[in-house]
């Protein structure tokens, strides 16, 4: 099986998506079947190269560079796409058992080329759409959209607009889809009317690494000291983690609103906001009351994250809304108990034996978090440290019986040997 999965030069790629593409290169690691190309689409590189990384093969496929942005601005996608398709041509040697696993909503057009000049199966991994992140999850907007004639759609509403005709043509296009959760199937089958005969919920797996103990458990006094005097915290200090984009569907604003609330019951405490990208003076201004109790460290690399794991009391993850929720795995993996929305995807990967949970207020025109509320849920969890470390414990079990690499492993592996089975 020849198995070409597609990355971007996107900042998705940092995230959500850049973490579902290296476990699963991962999980596939060692499937001597199975050969694996990662496509690096709109690559920074100047020019078209292979590379090797072990048994991967990377491909760099550069964007197209104009001399001025007005000019780039009017690129059209099915270009790229089709020189992509001819370098494919060219390269492609072996077209045995050839799969195309999309991991963008907008690779409509390069899916459709692809079927026109190879044998294969094309499948597309739902990791989030337009409008969702646009809309914070809320479906009335969509249909709100939906009804309205084009000629009354402003600007940003005919992208949203265009981008979800995109996602549904690509949807249809492909043999498969992949969803990460049951949310996201209803949402396929509602919104976008795709069969539940093609779609196939796997949720994402995460590779171990960093684990040093289960929350509440004895762990090294001498580096918890180390790492605490790293971020300049006391010893008495409550820390409260937040990890992830700064972005508004993260429902980070409502966080910090929040624990302004946690500090008048408990003022040993800090929020500690590990991310970047987003609009980071959003949040400055509305931290800047209690900036001297919320520490915003940028993006870090996992060895950094996972420390911060070992000495966090919580983890909160107050998304609006979210297709998995790749950050609770992380933080159920490190035994922490949680704090988080009952929204989408997030409200499957989460239980309540883990994690203490907030309804959202979905409104005709956007979503809400109650503060009251998650600040009441923090303050229990500060309260109540006994049950604290039994969620802890609770969520570290749930991972490893439902989100590790192997789970991850067994059921792509399933999946794609299905696949292959019908080419």
């Amino acid at each position: 099986m020849n198995l070409y999965l597609f990355n971007d030069n996107d900042s998705a790629a940092v995230y959500g998506i850049g973490t579902y593409l290296n476990e699963l290169t991962q999980a596939l690691h060692g499937a001597a079947d199975i050969h694996v190309h990662v496509v690096h689409l709109h690559s920074s590189r100047p020019k078209f190269e292979i590379e090797k990384t072990g048994k991967v093969e990377n491909w760099h496929i550069p964007d197209v560079r104009y001399k001025s942005i007005s000019q780039r601005s009017i690129q059209k996608m099915e270009d790229y796409f089709r020189n992509v398709v001819y370098l494919f041509q060219l390269h492609i040697k072996d077209t045995k058992d050839l799969i195309f696993h999309f991991n963008y909503n907008n690779c409509y057009d390069l899916a459709k080329e692809l079927k026109a000049v190879f044998n294969c199966k094309t499948v597309a991994a739902v990791h989030f759409t337009k409008w969702q992140l646009q809309f914070n999850g809320n479906p009335n907007n969509l249909h709100t959209l939906k009804s309205k004639p084009k000629e009354q759609r402003n600007s940003l509403e005919q992208v949203i607009y265009t981008a979800y005709e995109y996602e549904s043509f690509l949807y249809k296009e492909v043999d498969q889809v992949i969803v990460l959760s049951l949310y996201m199937q209803h949402i396929l089958e509602t919104e976008y009317q795709i069969d539940a005969a093609k779609i196939s919920v796997i949720p994402n797996g995460l590779t171990e690494q960093g684990f040093q103990g289960i929350a509440g458990q004895a762990r090294n006094d001498k580096d918890i000291k180390n790492l605490r005097a790293k971020w300049n915290l006391s010893s008495k200090e409550k820390i409260i983690l937040f990890a992830g984009r700064l972005d508004t569907v993260k429902g980070l604003v409502f966080l910090i609103k929040a624990f302004r609330e946690v500090l008048e019951k408990y003022p040993d405490c800090r929020l500690m906001i590990a991310g970047s990208s987003g609009n980071y003076d959003t949040f400055f201004q509305e931290a800047k009351d209690i900036c001297t109790k919320i520490t915003f460290t940028g993006l870090l690399e996992k060895e950094e994250l996972y420390a911060l794991y070992q000495i966090a009391d919580a983890g909160i993850v107050p998304s609006l809304f979210e297709t998995f929720g790749y950050v609770a795995v992380e933080m159920m993996m490190h035994g922490l108990p949680l704090v988080a929305t009952a929204t989408s995807g997030l409200n499957e990967v989460i239980d309540e034996s883990c994690g203490l949970k907030i309804p959202l207020t979905v409104l005709p025109d956007k979503v809400e978090i109650d503060t009251n509320i998650l600040a009441e849920k923090i303050v229990y969890l500060l309260q109540h440290p006994d049950e604290a470390k039994k969620m802890g414990q609770n969520g570290r079990k749930r991972y490893l019986k439902e989100y590790t690499s192997e789970v991850f492993r067994r059921n792509m592996l399933q999946f794609y040997t299905s696949l292959s089975t019908k080419c």
